[in-house]
């Protein structure tokens, strides 16, 4: 039998290789990466009794930066404060967020860490046209205040009358009849559904298309580490 020290040696040896092959670049570890989230299940998650983080998105980001060899901390804030920390250069990045021409301007984008089916939830008795623009103004719609979902549809002109501050809570306003439509990935809702225990014939889904979700790291910190981004590209790609 092998010793474990010799295979642990051995996989990092070949993890490195796989990694140069790749990127066509050699990456040498920081002192300790800082990286910025918030509670959303099931993508990113926090046991109540163990304090203990998990999630697919988390599962994954920790698994490129072990690839990596990489010294980490991951701390949950607030989603807002999260994206600001970034901004002022007090973290290095945050996750899993989807881009858009705002974060783009202070901040990098990964490769997919999760990719999802952003959707419309109706209730069943809406009549629900996707190509029926006047359905923007009769219709009541919602989705997770202060996202870009909630931005992009206030900016388009949609009946946004709620702010709800999570997925559970948006789940409760469309089932109690406050609004008529709920925007949100399918991951998420039919998550928020499953511990609700509401069966997913509850509502009718329309799908409005796939976004990938990223971590952005701050222009700075891959200013400061130029050879960061691809090695951590590679290394996700074999965690996903």
């Amino acid at each position: 039998m092998r010793n474990c020290a010799y295979c642990s040696l051995l996989r990092r040896y070949f993890v490195g290789v796989v990694l140069m092959i790749l990127t066509g670049t050699t990456y040498a570890a920081i002192e300790r990466l800082s990286l910025a989230t918030q509670v959303w299940p099931p993508y990113q998650t926090v046991n109540e009794k163990t304090g203990e983080i998990g999630g697919v998105a988390v599962e994954r980001v920790q698994c490129a930066l072990r690839l990596m060899n990489q010294p980490y901390e991951i701390v949950f804030m607030a989603w807002d404060r999260a994206q600001l920390m970034v901004q002022t250069g007090k973290m290095d990045g945050y996750f899993a967020g989807s881009k858009s021409t705002t974060r783009a301007a202070y901040a990098v984008p990964s490769a997919a860490v999760v990719t999802d089916d952003l959707s419309w939830f109706v209730l069943p008795n809406i009549s629900f046209d996707i190509d029926d623009e006047t359905q923007k103004y009769n219709l009541r719609y919602g989705a997770k205040f202060n996202t870009n979902k909630w931005l992009s549809l206030k900016q388009e002109g949609y009946n946004v009358i709620k702010k709800p501050r999570d997925a559970d809570s948006l789940l409760q306003m469309l089932w109690q009849g406050e609004i008529d439509v709920a925007l949100e990935y399918r991951y998420i809702f039919e998550y928020s559904m499953e511990k609700a225990g509401m069966p997913l014939s509850n509502f009718k889904r329309v799908s409005r298309g796939t976004l990938d979700q990223v971590v952005h790291f701050s222009k700075d910190f891959i200013r400061e580490n130029p050879t960061f981004l691809d090695s951590f590209n590679a290394s996700l790609t074999s965690c996903r």
